[in-house]
This record gives structure tokens, sequence and C-alpha cells, in this order.
């Protein structure tokens, strides 16, 4: 059991270089380990850790399956089981957040191999695209919104409506690129045949425990909730605990600390005393960049303690999330749990064009808008 949990943290070169970088860092900055946990956001890492349980009990229930069946044959061709599959990643983004429509969508694509011919790797890249997408919608849909909106002083309907112009047009163009990356080839539906088992009683007991983790995220009591989750798959299911990719966790932890060591850095420090005096398009190229290196999340909250939330700077902040890999931690989520390495490369084929793209339509808008 011990090597079953230590292979992932062994294996996992990502990892592996965030904690190589780390360690640079800590040779060009005063060293004060004292200041890492209070970097570390926990409420971001402690619901990543009961999503994790809660998606991994109803992937294991053999629900998904079930699920993944059904959609299948109510499909003609790859072509639009994708543009569906991409359109509920970006609704359900503008509501669940990014990360939690991602723990949803992906485990029923990877689903989605064992019964058709589907390209999932290009599926999942397309996924972790239209999250970012679609969540830059609402103020509830990623933390950098509601950050942004929090500062704004803007209603709910309000900041939606200011997002909107950007939230379609890059959905649009989202899926315009999924209709020529998927073929119009019909759906070859694996195990006509296969009756499978799954278990209703750990597909129910992992939504009583997603209503429970849910309602302790609500009242700020995160913790509490936590334990219950984990307790609860003790009692019904612990290989579930087994199972999981408790690397990952680690990997945003050593995440947050990098970034905290990257802006203690001298240069950095001294040269964001100049935010406030630049223009609108140094801002906004700021804003993207900083996003590509650091995630878009920290630069949120790095940039707002120079400038106010603007909606050149949600721009800005949400359109770097498309790009590089670090620029959003839903393209983390999205490529981990799609557990293929070749994915790590060809995210960046789509990406980065995307992220020309978004740029450009991007700053158009703000502009026209402001």
């Amino acid at each position: 059991m011990f090597t079953a949990l230590l292979r992932p943290f062994l294996r996992d070169r990502f990892l592996h270089l965030l904690l190589i970088v780390g360690a640079a860092f800590c040779l060009a900055v005063p060293f004060r380990p004292r200041e890492w946990p209070g970097a570390i956001d926990w409420h971001t890492i402690i619901t990543l850790a009961g999503l994790m349980m809660l998606t991994k009990g109803v992937e294991l229930s053999g629900y998904f399956d079930v699920l993944g069946r059904r959609m299948v044959k109510r499909f003609a061709c790859e072509r639009q089981l994708a543009m569906f599959m991409v359109a509920a990643a970006a609704l359900l983004s503008t509501f669940l957040t990014n990360d939690v429509a991602l723990f949803i969508i992906v485990p029923l694509t990877i689903t989605l191999k064992k019964l058709c011919s589907i390209p999932v790797t290009r599926l999942i890249i397309f996924e972790a695209l239209a999250v970012n997408a679609g969540s830059l919608l609402t103020p509830i849909g990623n933390p950098q919104n509601i950050l942004l909106w929090g500062r704004s002083g803007l209603s709910f309907a309000a900041f939606t409506w200011q997002m909107a112009p950007l939230a379609l047009a890059m959905l649009a163009s989202l899926l315009v690129l999924c209709w020529f990356c998927f073929p119009k080839k019909a759906l070859r539906y694996h195990g006509h045949d296969k009756i499978h088992d799954w278990q209703p009683r750990l597909v129910w007991a992992s939504v009583a425990l997603y209503l429970v983790f849910i309602l302790s995220l609500e009242l700020k009591q995160e913790l509490w909730g936590l334990g219950l989750v984990a307790l609860g798959f003790v009692v019904v299911a612990r290989r579930i605990l087994l199972s999981i990719d408790w690397s990952l966790l680690l990997v945003f932890v050593v995440m947050f600390i990098d970034v905290h060591l990257i802006t203690r850095l001298p240069v950095l420090e001294h040269a964001l005393h100049g935010v406030s005096q630049l223009s609108e398009g140094g801002l906004f190229a700021l804003g993207v960049g900083l996003s590509q290196v650091i995630s878009n999340v920290p630069s949120t909250i790095l940039l707002l303690n120079y400038v106010p939330a603007s909606l050149l700077l949600a721009f800005a902040v949400n359109i770097g999330g498309f790009g590089l890999l670090p620029g959003s931690l839903a393209n983390l989520i999205a490529l981990r749990m799609a557990n293929d390495r070749r994915i790590w490369v060809r995210f960046h084929y789509y990406s980065l064009p995307m992220l020309l793209w978004a740029a450009l339509v991007g700053y158009a808008l703000a502009l026209l808008l402001r």
C-alpha cells in the first residue's frame, strides 16, 4: 500500500521540475521557510482534494461507463460528440467553476475511449480550453473573476454582461476550431454485447458527500467538509483513497511556493512599482504575459495591488489562461487527469495559437467597450 502511494510522487517529472525551480529561487531570495505556508492557497488545496475524492468515487463506481455508453449512442459522428463535450465543458464552467467542470467532464471523456474511437487526448485539450473560455463569463466561473468581482463593485449581472463579448467570441472560435479538428467520421461503438456492472450505492454515496462538501464550502468550513468526505469513503470504499493521484496536490503546493519566491525576486519587485504608470496596452500585455509564468490567479492578486479591477485587467488575466501550461491551474488539472505523456506537448499546438487569437480579439474588445 505504501509503495502504491509513493509511486506517483517518484514518477512525477513535473513535480521534480517545480522542486528544482524552487530550490534555484531560494538561492536568489532570502530563505524564509516560515513564510511558505502563508503563500499557499489552502482553500484551493482543500477544495481540490475533496473534488478528487468525489470524482474518483463516481469513476470507480462504473457510472461513467454507463453514462458514456448512452451518450455514444446518441451521436452519429466524432465531430458531433466532440462539439457536445466541448460545449458542455464550457457551460458547466460558468456556474460550477472551471476545475469542477473538468472533474466531471474529463473522467467521462476518458470513459468514452473504452466505448468508441474518439481521439481522447485531443478532446481533453479542447475541454481544457473550453473551461477557460466558458469560466470567464461569470463572477464565479474561476478564482480570478471572484477576486475581480469583489474589487469592482459591480453586480453579478453587470460583471457577466461586460465579460459576455469575450466569452462568446472565444467559445465561438473554439467551436469553429473543433469543427475542423474533429472529422465527420462515424463513431464505431465497441462492446455492444457487454453489460457493465456499476455500483449504485457508491454513486449515491458520492453524490451525498458532494452535497455535504459543497455546503461546507459555502459555510467556510471546508476542512470539516474534507474530513467528512474522507471518512465517508473510508466507510463506503476505502480503495478510492488509494487510487487518487495525491502527487497532484503536492504539485499545487509547490507551485504556490514557487510563485511566492518569484514575486520576491528583487528585479520583479522593482519593476512592479511602475505598473500603475503603464499604458492600456502595456497593462494588457503584462496581465497576459505574467499569467503565462505564474498563472492567472496569482497574477490577478499581484496586479490588484497596483491597479484597479478594470475590464482591461479582467480580459488580460482570463486570456492569460490560454497559452503555456502554467497560464491556468485548470490546464494542469485536465492534462494530469488525461494520464498521457504526449498531451503535455500537444496541448501547446492548440493553446498557443488560441492565446494569440484571444489576445488580439480581447484587446480590440476592451478598447471598444471601455
